[in-house]
C-alpha cells in the first residue's frame, strides 16, 4: 500500500476548521465589544494568598482585553516577607515603594526519558529599591523580603499567562508567608499594617 492509499483510509468526518472560523469571529466580537479596556482601581480585587497580600490589576478571570499576562500589586508589610514559590513562566516585578531583596534558588534541569528538575541549595541574593525592575527566570524558586522595619513595600508583579494555555502553568507554593491565615480579609490586613485607610 503506498502513502496515498494509507492516508485515504477511514471514514471519520469533522468541521474543526469551520468551527474555528465561527469561534474566532465570536471571540473577536466579544473581545472588542464586551471586554474591559479601562479597569478602575476600585474594581481591582484584593486577595490574601499564601504568597502574600495582593491586588489583582489584570487577571484572566477579570474579563479584560489583555490575553498574555497577569499583573498584581503585592503589599509586603514593614520587615516582613512574601511566601516562597516557583512557576514555569518567567516573572518580572517593578518596585513601586520600599526596599528589600529577593532570594532566588536557580533551577537546573535535564531531559532523558522525563524532565528532571533540581534547585540550588544556596540562593542568590538580589537587592532592590523603589524604581527597580527585577527579572526572575522560569521555574526559579523565589521569595521577596522587605528590609525596612518601619515602612511597607509594594511591587507590581507580571507573569506570562501564555504557558497556561499550553498546559504548562505549573505553580508551586513551597511556603506561605509568615502568619498566613486563609480566612483573613486582605483589606483588614492592610489596615492592620498601615497600608490602607
Amino acid at each position: 500500500m503506498d502513502e496515498r492509499e494509507v492516508i485515504n483510509q477511514g471514514d471519520a468526518l469533522c468541521s474543526f476548521y469551520g468551527d474555528n472560523l465561527v469561534e474566532t469571529a465570536a471571540y473577536v466580537e466579544d473581545y472588542y465589544t464586551n471586554r474591559i479596556k479601562v479597569l478602575k482601581a476600585k474594581d481591582m480585587p484584593f486577595e490574601n494568598s499564601p504568597q502574600g497580600i495582593l491586588k489583582h490589576m489584570i487577571h484572566e478571570k477579570m474579563n479584560t482585553v489583555e490575553n498574555c499576562v497577569d499583573i498584581y500589586m503585592q503589599f509586603i508589610p514593614a520587615g516582613q516577607a512574601s511566601g516562597k514559590h516557583r512557576h514555569l513562566a518567567e516573572e518580572v516585578f517593578f518596585v513601586m515603594e520600599g526596599s528589600g531583596y529577593d532570594l532566588h534558588w536557580d533551577v537546573q534541569f535535564s531531559v532523558d526519558e522525563k524532565f528532571t528538575w533540581e534547585w540550588d541549595e544556596e540562593p542568590k541574593k538580589f537587592e532592590w529599591t523603589r524604581g527597580d525592575f527585577v527579572y526572575i527566570p522560569p521555574y526559579v524558586t523565589h521569595k521577596h523580603f522587605n528590609t525596612d522595619a518601619d515602612n511597607p513595600a509594594r511591587i507590581i508583579v507580571i507573569h506570562n499567562r501564555i504557558l497556561k494555555a499550553m498546559g504548562a502553568a505549573w505553580y508551586e507554593q513551597l511556603e506561605p508567608y509568615d502568619g498566613y491565615d486563609p480566612d483573613a480579609d486582605p483589606r483588614e490586613l492592610l489596615e492592620k499594617y498601615g497600608m490602607r485607610g
